[in-house]
């Protein structure tokens, strides 16, 4: 059998692992984005605790996905449950450094234009800071997004959800007449999906990031 054929014949079983693939990054995005942001906020004003949130982040990505799922499967169990934490913390290094170097980044002259005219705190951070802070985050999101394309495959490990699944079948029946177009159509369908998010990307970093700060 072809691999277009192939394609032809399962398409609809990969467009099933496609949309899981998909929304499982997707939702870990979200979530590896908030933390992300929230420790960013609370980091960004002192050296050591910007550099204990980098370091912090920086070391999960240190453990190997696949060592990393398997020792989450005896406390979570197999499945979409160690997918979602993997995925969740080998997402936040690129968000958490970018959010600090982000608010880092802010002319301090703006952020005094708004305090002298009456902003709290909290209504600088939220008005002035993430704002003009938007462009290097949304550029983490866009790298963290690239990384767990690629380690959700890995889920497949412990029954997790997407197209590693169908990789792990071609691995696992190497010789057979549809083992290359498994793991060839695994593959493509994981790069096509991460060319496709980081198009959103730039979508949304057009719509909302103005044309005066855009890199």
């Amino acid at each position: 059998m072809s691999f277009w054929e192939y394609l032809a014949d399962r398409h609809q079983q990969l467009l099933a692992d496609a949309y899981q693939h998909a929304s499982a990054v997707f939702q870990c995005m979200v979530v590896a984005t908030l933390l992300g942001v929230l420790i960013g906020v609370a980091a960004y004003r002192s050296e050591w605790a910007g550099n204990l949130a980098t370091t912090a982040t920086a070391t999960v990505l240190t453990v190997p996905a696949l060592a990393l799922i398997g020792l989450l499967v005896p406390v979570v169990g197999l499945g979409v449950a160690p997918t979602v934490v993997a995925l969740t913390l080998y997402g936040l290094l690129p968000v958490v450094r970018n959010a600090i170097v982000g608010l880092r980044g802010v002319d301090p002259a703006l952020v005094d234009a708004a305090t002298g005219i009456g902003m709290s705190r909290p209504a600088r951070l939220l008005r002035v800071e993430l704002p003009l802070a938007w462009p290097p985050i949304l550029t983490g999101i866009r790298v963290s997004t690239q990384m767990l394309m690629g380690i959700a495959a890995i889920a497949a490990y412990a029954s997790g959800p997407g197209l590693g699944n169908v990789i792990f079948r071609g691995l696992a029946s190497l010789g057979s007449a549809n083992a290359l177009n498994q793991v060839l159509a695994g593959t493509l369908g994981i790069i096509m999906l991460a060319l496709l998010f980081d198009a959103a990307y730039v979508l949304i970093g057009r719509l909302t990031i103005p044309r005066g700060i855009r890199a």
